[in-house]
């Protein structure tokens, strides 16, 4: 199989719900034979009875009870389908659609609990409808009504967990350990120097031009590791036309190729490159920055008018700013293991992350003295913990909150307070911490 394909199918494995519910009808299948075997061996060995039993329950006893785990599993699937829809909706509409794929849809404990649910309920379904005569299952009765009792508990706990889930801080929190996560895929090494010195051996123009055909789609992932081999196998260079996240019409060029990599054939080529209708988040670095911008342009909005929920995205945003700042960025040449040139791959530099996090933000909330205070914190405490080739950027985005302030703020007063960092917003300790040895803002040394 294809290398697009395979990460096409793991993608949708990651965000389909239904998969769960349908390995526990396959577990079902396998467990209902088990129980039955065992309970047939206990009647046969006399350690129960078959009227007595584990429970001691009659015919109608049995049937009333399994009744009951039959019919409190399936209300139990009726309301966290229809809750989870519900949730959906909210979540689409108060933060942002692209956060039912990469987040709701995702989230192991939803989909298990589902499961378990399914798995019950056609466990009691199976030993009801074998219910005959005057025999009662009784370990089969037993192992039902455990399994109802534990639905009750997994259902309460699914409420809370939903409660908790959907909270603001809860959605922001996950998006931002994604990022972080794929972050340190992407760029797994630490800053070391200032800028990159690229070799640029490419010839002036390509040889050869590989296309999209078959579909449009968004740019998902790349498999680096196999276009490197494909170069070097044919002694020559790959460069990567869009980068992961651009949206590729049909005959938009995917590759030029140099020298010996013109040879290589174009589906090899293309099963490199997994398409898609939405970006994911395995390898773009800046896609999760993309959905945190969005919740917080939203919380912004007139409509919504929620600054706080801005400010949790925010912070998230400065811990995925920070990460980015002390990580070494790849430049556009990849090389082989003896230095060859073999992939041209381009990434998003270091303004591309600070204009991606700080333009929207500050154009939408101007108006927001909560939010300029916790942008100027976020900005003047990364100027402090970062490397100084990281600097010139944010003090000019600095430079530029300086001058949103100056324009949206008529009275001195206000514009005095939103000159503040404020690492809450509004509310918290004036300023950021200074950095040891520096100067306090009244003028002395710092006091720890």
């Amino acid at each position: 199989m294809r290398w697009n394909r395979r990460y096409i199918i793991k993608s949708y494995i990651k965000a389909s719900l239904w998969l769960v519910p349908f390995f526990s009808v396959l577990a079902y299948m396998l467990v209902h034979r088990i129980t039955y075997g065992i309970g047939g061996w206990l009647l046969r060995t006399g350690r129960i009875d078959e009227t007595t039993g584990l429970l001691g329950l009659t015919m109608v006893g049995a049937r009333s009870a399994l009744d009951t785990v039959v019919t409190l599993n399936l209300s139990f699937l009726v309301f966290t389908f229809g809750s989870l829809l519900v949730a959906i909706q909210v979540a689409g509409g108060q933060y942002t659609p692209r956060i039912i794929a990469t987040t709701l849809l995702r989230d192991n404990a939803i989909r298990f609990t589902v499961g378990y649910f399914v798995f019950t309920l056609l466990f009691a379904m199976r030993v009801l409808t074998r219910m005959g005569g005057e025999i009662v299952h009784q370990f089969n009765s037993f192992i039902a009504g455990v399994l109802g009792l534990i639905s009750i508990v997994v259902f309460l706990y699914l409420i809370d967990y939903a409660a908790r889930f959907l909270r603001p801080v809860s959605i922001v929190h996950r998006v931002g350990e994604s990022g972080i996560a794929v972050i340190k895929s992407v760029y797994p090494e630490s800053t070391t120097r200032t800028n990159y010195v690229e070799t640029s051996h490419r010839p002036a123009s390509p040889d050869r031009v590989v296309t999209n055909v078959g579909a449009s789609g968004i740019v998902l992932a790349v498999n680096l590791e196999g276009l490197v081999a494909q170069a070097r196998s044919a002694n020559g260079i790959i460069e990567f036309v869009p980068q992961v996240g651009d949206f590729v019409a049909v005959d938009d060029p995917l590759f030029w190729l140099y020298g010996g990599a013109g040879a290589i054939d174009d589906c090899q080529l293309r099963a490199a490159v997994a398409l898609g209708s939405e970006r994911t988040i395995e390898q773009d670095p800046t896609f999760a920055l993309r959905i945190l911008v969005d919740i917080a342009i939203k919380a912004l909005s007139p409509a919504i008018n929620d600054p706080t929920t801005a400010v949790l995205a925010i912070d998230q945003l400065h811990r995925l700013l920070r990460l980015v700042g002390l990580r070494q960025l790849r430049g556009e040449e990849i090389c082989d293991d003896i230095g060859e040139l073999r992939l041209v791959f381009r990434t998003p530099n270091w303004e591309d992350f600070v204009h991606l996090t700080c333009t929207e933000i500050r154009h939408c909330g101007a108006g927001s003295i909560q939010i300029m205070r916790r942008m100027r914190s976020m900005l003047e405490n990364l100027v402090q913990t970062l490397p100084p080739h990281r600097h010139a950027e944010l003090r000019q985005q600095l430079e530029l909150l300086d001058r949103t302030v100056e324009q949206h703020y008529s009275f001195p007063e206000d514009r005095a307070l939103a000159l503040i960092a404020d690492s809450q917003g509004l509310g918290g300790a004036l300023g950021v911490p200074p950095a040891i040895g520096a100067p306090t803002a009244e003028g002395g040394g710092s006091e720890k």
